[in-house]
């Protein structure tokens, strides 16, 4: 049994540096950091994550590996290779003069997100653009499309990171709890060797998940029961969600991906959704005034020869007065 003092801590420390609706980007940013600092020796750290790759050497050199690793599995499973959208062109980058910001770095950059998408068939949906990654425009875009290159890694041999890992784990679970006849798997592969992932404890996990439901302090709480170690049915449905710890993150198997258990509450919680609705900045009121109309032109009269010498040019005062605008 884990002392409270620190369960207290790992929930607390799960929610509070962020915004529950960033958490679970800045969980993926630790991740894929880790990852990368194991398959590179790097030295990143995940508050400068997007500085450290924003020259795209990194990039390309993990995609020329990803290259080599798929010519190795398609030689050794020839069958499996051919229904599989296997990567085989390189990627040319630079190294001398791709500086931060440089056109060098970004044509690095540009080269791999065209290998993303040429050879290995990711989605537009989960690229990313240049400007993304270089001008920090599209974080999530980035990170999200390089888990998305991961996983793919994965398939064929690739050093996977934690969350990819934990997929794995959760499909195989999966598996098991079903008839396998009609699925599609991919053949054994004989995978590197990869330092040990601590196993969390999944006794803790249900209570860091427990702690994280009595932030709500409603009598009636949002429904959340345990099923069976990490798997949990909640609301009034039938929906069974995979919750893991990643660090200091409870995360959430949703779909195709992950996000923090506290967000998924946030969205999902009919009470945690009215206090974050209550919690957005609403736009600011005018006191019950109103925006000055721009001026209607006046009509004007059919210009005739007789209305132009009648008509003096000097007092021509037939413009709308403006209102007074309010301060």
């Amino acid at each position: 049994m884990a002392d409270q003092s620190q369960i207290q801590s790992s929930a607390s420390k799960s929610i509070r540096p962020f915004r529950s609706s960033e958490e679970y980007l800045e969980a993926m940013k630790e991740d894929l950091t880790d990852w990368l600092n194991m398959l590179y020796d790097l030295d990143m750290e995940p508050a400068t994550f997007m500085e450290a790759l924003e020259t795209g050497y990194t990039l390309c050199q993990h995609a020329n590996n990803l290259n080599r690793l798929a010519k190795e599995f398609r030689e050794q499973y020839s069958d499996a290779a051919a229904s599989m959208k296997l990567p085989q062109k390189d990627v040319t980058f630079q190294v001398k003069g791709a500086q931060p910001g440089s056109f060098v770095a970004r044509d690095n950059v540009s080269n791999f997100i065209a290998w993303c998408r040429q050879e290995l068939g990711i989605p537009e949906v989960l690229m990313f653009e240049t400007n993304d990654l270089v001008l920090r425009k599209g974080e999530k875009s980035f990170i999200l499309c390089l888990l998305e290159v991961a996983r793919r890694g994965a398939r064929f041999g690739m050093p996977a990171p934690t969350l990819i890992q934990m997929e794995e784990e959760i499909e195989e679970e999966l598996r098991r709890g079903r008839r396998s006849s009609d699925q599609r798997g991919y053949p054994p592969v004989k995978r590197p060797v990869q330092p040990p992932r601590t196993i969390c404890d999944l006794k803790n996990l249900d209570e860091l998940v427990r702690e994280i439901l009595g932030f709500c302090r409603c009598p009636s709480q949002f429904p959340m029961i345990k099923i069976s170690e990490g798997k949990y049915q909640v609301g009034d449905s039938n929906t069974l969600i995979f919750v893991r710890v990643l660090r200091s993150h409870v995360m959430v198997r949703v779909g195709g991906g992950w996000d923090t258990l506290e967000h998924y509450l946030d969205k999902h919680d009919p009470c945690r959704c009215q206090f974050v609705c209550e919690c957005t900045p609403k736009p600011a009121k005018t006191s019950g005034l109103t925006l000055p109309k721009t001026p209607e032109k006046p009509e004007q009269e059919p210009i005739t020869a007789q209305s132009s010498r009648q008509k003096n040019p000097t007092s021509q005062t037939n413009g709308v007065k403006k209102k007074k605008q309010f301060a």
